[in-house]
């Protein structure tokens, strides 16, 4: 009989360790890091503790990422409600620079936009590659480039930017993006879950249409 069959017949036949159990007793194994030979009782209890250790660093991990999602989730919550509460275009202009700045810690955040109000405020400047690169857009795009001829928005911070977050801006049209930069070449990457970044610009989109008009029909 080989390895294969001797596992085979113990499956096959649990009552064996039963008529035996004296006998597994004295069978003495390796112990799994190396040194002296323990009893296969004790080396079920070894394999039961790495197995526990591994679970608990698995639910550590869960509630690490569960903790968060919550902080994020809740720096969403507070741009939602700033976003809700600006009476005006320059009200809601500044909500999302201050909260994307300070509450999200994103270094350089840059806005355009193209429909009414838009022109004379700092929403326009966006060059029409801009706008067709906006309007390809079905999800956020993370690159570690700028696309198209955006990293002239950045004036001379360009030259020091590393990872970028592009976010169109729409309300069934396109009609604006929302640009995040940073220095940090692992801040924004193609990987990355995209999930708040499109709750972000779904939010942006609604409050700019509320104060720059609905799209035409």
């Amino acid at each position: 009989m080989n390895s294969e069959d001797v596992a085979a017949y113990l499956q096959e036949h649990p009552e064996f360790f039963e008529a035996y159990a004296d006998m597994l007793a004295q069978i003495y194994i390796p112990h799994p890091h190396g040194g002296r030979a323990i009893p296969i009782s004790e080396r079920q209890i070894l394999t039961l503790r790495e197995k526990n250790k591994q679970l608990e660093n698995k639910l550590r991990e869960l509630i690490e990422f569960g903790e968060e999602n919550d902080a994020i989730g809740e720096k969403v919550h507070r741009l939602a409600v700033a976003l809700l509460g600006a009476p005006d275009l320059a009200g809601a202009l500044h909500a999302v620079q201050f909260n994307l700045r300070e509450d999200f810690a994103v270094p350089y955040v840059v806005l355009r936009a193209w429909r009414g109000e838009a022109a004379g405020t700092i929403l326009e400047g966006a060059s029409e590659a801009t706008r067709e690169f906006a309007a390809s857009l079905t999800a956020p795009y993370c690159s570690a480039h700028a696309m198209v001829d955006t990293l002239s928005l950045f004036g001379d911070a360009g030259a020091q930017l590393r990872s970028f977050a592009y976010m169109p801006v729409r309300d069934g049209e396109t009609f604006g993006l929302v640009i995040l930069a940073s220095g940090d070449a692992q801040r924004f990457y193609p990987e990355m879950g995209m999930m708040y970044l499109k709750r972000i610009g779904e939010m942006v989109g609604a409050a700019l249409a509320r104060h720059l008009g609905a799209a035409q029909p």
